[in-house]
C-alpha cells in the first residue's frame, strides 16, 4: 500500500436531523451564547460575515481562530479555522417538513502528508458528529450532554 498518495484530498461530512426550525438551529451555531452550551466554552463573538473570532475549549487549554467568509442567514455559514493549518468548514441548514432541519457540516483542505491529512479528517468527523449530537440533545430536549468535555476526561490518559 502506498501511504504517500491519495486519489482525492480528504473531506469530511457529518450531518444530523434536528427537530427545530432552521432559524433556531442556525442561531445555535452562530450565537456563542448557545454554542458554548454544547461545543466550545468561550467565544469572542458571533459568526457574522467578515468576523474573526476566537473559540476556546478551556477544559483542554486549546483555542482556535475562526474567520467567517460567508453567511446566508438561516441557511449557510462558511468559515476557515486554525490559521497555522487552515481548513474550510461549511455548515448548511436544510429546512425539512414540520419544523425540522438537516444540519450538514463539511470540512475540506486538510494539509500534511497523506497519513496526517487522513488522521485530521477522521478526528474532525468524530468531533463534528459529537457536536451535532450535543446540539440535537440541547435543542430538542434541553439536555446538556457535555459530550465535548467528556470526550477526553482527565485521569484516563493512555
Amino acid at each position: 500500500m502506498d501511504n504517500d498518495r491519495l486519489t482525492q484530498p480528504p473531506a469530511v461530512t457529518a450531518q444530523m436531523l434536528i427537530r427545530k426550525p432552521a432559524a433556531e438551529v442556525f442561531q445555535a451555531f452562530a450565537d456563542p451564547a448557545v454554542t458554548t452550551r454544547f461545543w466550545f466554552t468561550r467565544s469572542s463573538g458571533r459568526l457574522e460575515p467578515g468576523a474573526t473570532v476566537t473559540w476556546d475549549w478551556e477544559m483542554y487549554g486549546v483555542s482556535t481562530v475562526v474567520t467567517v467568509k460567508e453567511v446566508e442567514e438561516n441557511r449557510r455559514i462558511l468559515a476557515e479555522w486554525d490559521p497555522e493549518s487552515p481548513t474550510r468548514i461549511e455548515w448548511r441548514f436544510l429546512p425539512g417538513e414540520g419544523d425540522t432541519t438537516l444540519v450538514r457540516i463539511t470540512e475540506t483542505g486538510f494539509a500534511g502528508t497523506a497519513d496526517q491529512a487522513v488522521s485530521k479528517a477522521i478526528d474532525s468527523m468524530g468531533g463534528f458528529t459529537m457536536v451535532l449530537c450535543a446540539c440535537k440533545a440541547l435543542l430538542e430536549q434541553g439536555v446538556l450532554l457535555n459530550a465535548v468535555g467528556d470526550a477526553h476526561p482527565a485521569g484516563f490518559e493512555d
